[in-house]
């Protein structure tokens, strides 16, 4: 079923919208680059006992585009950070771009000794995201001298900010009324506000108002749909594979370093992506299911936002997974299969599962002589595609219905519910496999 009747999901379209359009004016005109996003490159062991993994499929990154100033050009780095090494290389052109060529995280002065530091294992604090959303999205705004908080100074340079984040919504007060300046920034607070700033705000209602057309509905966290559309625009860093200790998932505090990294893709998303999302997201219904199958949706829906990991199979700490986290066909397991000899879901799902021994893509897509088509599919169903077009099987993923999957892919970084229905979905689909009967 298409959002609001009969508009389709685009792919990609070309019109901007939200704070990026303010963002796009203030620095006028723009430039592109490739983002860089890295890929696994080689095998893990798996719970029971698989010594494989999926490198990675699903639709290409957000390509990176600059925007540039009134005069026409980028600002070249007018600062060199003197502690960022080989270990922050995947976020250099980040720090770069938020704290060198623009001012929204250039929060430590030179010290005594003639040196920039960012600091970029130093957990980003509430009052410093604060600080760098309104300098980034509302340099010129004016705080509300009404608002305050038992536990910010107005008389500091942090009551501007902090009122700002406040008033336009982007960041929440905590339950007491207070503001916690110093408590770390998580991944559900980071993605909510940029989500909430580029206009998705609509979206991630819709996220979280997932139901059926006999009107079930799930139980969704407040904080699912913006914590989802941050993986969609590519938000959080996806770690390859060997350093997935690295990842984050949704609770974890952030290191200013991977801040950086967000509001870099957040600020240099190419026209049609914030578009792309509120049309795909503009309703997200599901057929009517039985109860097992709203089981296994619910199932998966507590697990959206769990990064991606080659190899990775299960939601739980585990010997021999440094993180929870999985990668397209260890999502497909864990929603999946049963009980049997080497696995054993725990804690327990409120189902049983049913028979699926393969592992990866490319076997699961192997075994079966019922090649579904795509007007074939059920809820339950699995779905293949080969992204790489060499004719080989590399992706796997669990429909819902209606258009919708339970995804887990490298380009995002984790579990979502993907739309499925049209672009490179539904171009790299090869065929899908039925297991629940």
């Amino acid at each position: 079923m298409a959002p609001r009747g009969s508009v389709r999901r685009g792919w990609r379209a070309l019109v901007v919208t939200g704070s990026v359009v303010v963002l796009v004016m203030q620095l006028a005109g723009a430039a592109t680059g490739l983002s860089s996003t890295t890929m696994g490159q080689t095998a893990s062991t798996g719970r029971a006992g698989s010594a494989i993994g999926e490198p990675g499929s699903g639709e290409p990154a957000w390509p990176v585009v600059y925007p540039r100033r009134a005069r026409g050009e980028l600002v070249e780095p007018a600062i060199t950070f003197t502690d960022l090494d080989e270990r922050h290389s995947w976020a250099r052109k980040a720090i770069t771009w938020v704290a060198a060529s623009n001012d929204w995280m250039r929060d430590y002065q030179v010290d005594e000794g003639g040196l920039t530091r960012f600091r970029p294992n130093q957990l980003a604090t509430r009052k410093h995201f604060a600080r760098s959303l309104m300098r980034a999205f509302a340099p010129d705004a004016v705080a509300d001298p009404e608002v305050s908080f038992p536990d910010v100074d107005p008389t500091t340079r942090w009551q501007k900010p902090i009122a700002i984040a406040v008033t336009s919504g982007w960041i929440k007060p905590m339950p007491d009324g207070t503001f916690a300046p110093d408590d770390p920034v998580t991944v559900i607070v980071a993605h909510r506000a940029l989500a909430l700033i580029l206009g998705l705000k609509p979206a991630a209602k819709a996220i979280g108002a997932i139901h059926t057309a006999d009107g079930d509905t799930f139980s969704v966290p407040g904080h699912v749909g913006t914590t989802m559309l941050g993986l969609r625009l590519g938000l959080r860093y996806n770690f390859p594979t060997g350093s997935e200790t690295n990842d984050v998932g949704p609770t974890d505090p952030l290191p200013r370093a991977y801040m950086a990294y967000s509001l870099w893709r957040a600020t240099t998303l190419p026209d049609g992506a914030v578009d792309t999302l509120l049309t795909q997201y503009a309703e997200v219904e599901l057929p009517r299911l039985t109860a097992k199958k709203m089981a296994l949706v619910q199932w998966g829906l507590d697990h959206v936002g769990f990064p991606y990991y080659w190899g990775g199979e299960w939601g739980i700490d585990v010997p021999g997974q440094s993180r929870p986290g999985f990668d397209c066909s260890g999502l497909t397991w864990w929603l999946l299969r049963r009980d049997d000899v080497g696995w054993e879901v725990s804690p327990p799902r409120p189902y049983a599962g049913w028979a699926l021994p393969e592992r990866t893509s490319a076997e699961m897509a192997r075994m079966t002589t019922d090649r579904l088509r795509y007007r074939e599919l059920r809820p339950g169903d699995m779905m293949f595609y080969d992204g790489s077009g060499d004719g080989v099987v590399d992706h796997v993923d669990t429909y819902i219905g209606n258009g919708w999957a339970l995804d887990s892919s490298s380009t995002p970084g984790g579990v979502t519910v993907m739309w499925v229905g049209d672009g490179w979905y539904r171009e790299h689909f090869t065929h899908g496999r039925r297991v629940i009967g």
